[in-house]
């Protein structure tokens, strides 16, 4: 059960590692690459870097992480397959949404946004799910009346406590390294990745930790709902698709204003400089995968002098071609 202010608890975080581990839909624990400041030269080198590798986990992003734990939490009409389930997506929770229904044999629907790349609809439509696409602005309203009209059930992509309580498994794997950061970046979208990690190593223990959620200058939800003190919907454009959903999740956003310190813009030309130097090292990262590590490396982070920062590479879902296109 969720803390009595609505938010997810440690003994939440913990069950979902535990549900992650017998899931079989093979999720696995990320590489964590440690002391690797001497990768990025223009970082003092004063700084103990490390990077934790989602862009290597199944279905390549964080996202199965939490479709996995929303999975173990399905009403039993859906499994029986009384109920079908929906969702929305830009891709990679799609991506794991249908990987994850195909799996346990359901029925699904994923709602995408018309700027979605055709790879990643043809992608998610080879798992045997539906896509419909329609402008961004109006795939909620889609929801809305797939679950009231249609008798659907509906996983929420990024504002969903199960869903983050997945997410906060990425912390627990770290701190069972014995690594404990002064600072954490993350890549932000809707939230829930954020609000998962940072609950998980604030509730762990570390008061002190800095823990900065990432968002691209065209599409700054959490960063104007920050401003405003509540969840923003306005309109976004970014290289970053992942990273551009029209509003902050409202769930996200408590988890966010109690666990993590500020919001840091970055632009789509410091994201694409990220995704340039990850490619020189071997890194295949998606632009929305680089956003966090673009703000460190853009000098976005204040007083790392001396600290011990952990960097969130969240997604590696690009295809050559994509890569060739964003790069030249």
């Amino acid at each position: 059960m969720p803390s009595e202010d609505g938010l997810i608890t440690l003994r939440e975080i913990e069950g979902a590692r535990k549900n992650l581990e017998e899931s079989d839909l093979g999720v696995i624990k990320t590489p964590l690459l440690k002391h690797v400041t001497g990768m990025f030269p223009q970082l003092p080198q004063s700084v103990d870097l490390y990077l934790k590798l989602e862009n290597t986990q199944t279905t390549g992003s964080f996202k199965i992480r939490g479709v996995a734990n929303q999975m173990k939490f399905l009403p039993d009409d859906v499994k029986t397959g009384e109920k079908k389930l929906i969702t929305m997506s830009a891709g990679n929770y799609g991506k794991a949404f249908a990987y994850a229904l195909q799996k346990h044999k359901l029925s699904g629907l994923c709602l995408m946004p018309i700027t979605a790349p055709q790879s990643r609809v043809e992608l998610i439509k080879g798992y045997g799910i539906k896509v419909e696409q329609s402008p961004t602005s109006e795939i909620q309203a889609s929801v809305d009346e797939y679950v009231k009209e249609k008798n659907y059930n509906f996983l929420h992509s990024f504002d969903d406590l199960d869903l983050i309580a997945g997410y906060g498994s990425a912390s627990l794997e770290i701190l069972e390294e014995d690594v404990k950061p002064d600072i954490v970046l993350v890549c932000c979208g809707g939230g829930g990745l954020v609000s998962g990690v940072a609950s998980g190593f604030k509730l762990s223990g570390l008061k002190d930790c800095r823990i900065y959620a990432v968002e691209p200058e065209g599409s700054p939800t959490m960063y104007e709902s920050y401003k405003k003190g509540s969840p923003v919907t306005m309109r976004v454009k970014s290289i970053a698709g992942g990273l551009s959903p029209p509003y902050a999740g409202t769930k996200a956003f408590q988890h966010c204003k109690k666990y993590v310190k500020d919001v840091i813009l970055v632009s789509d030309q410091e994201i694409l400089d990220t995704m340039q130097q990850f490619h020189k090292r071997g890194l295949v990262v998606e632009p929305s995968g680089c956003a966090a590590m673009a703000a460190l490396l853009g000098g976005h982070v204040p007083d790392i002098e001396g600290r011990k920062i952990v960097v969130f590479v969240t997604g590696g879902n690009v295809t050559p071609s994509e890569m060739v296109s964003l790069l030249q």
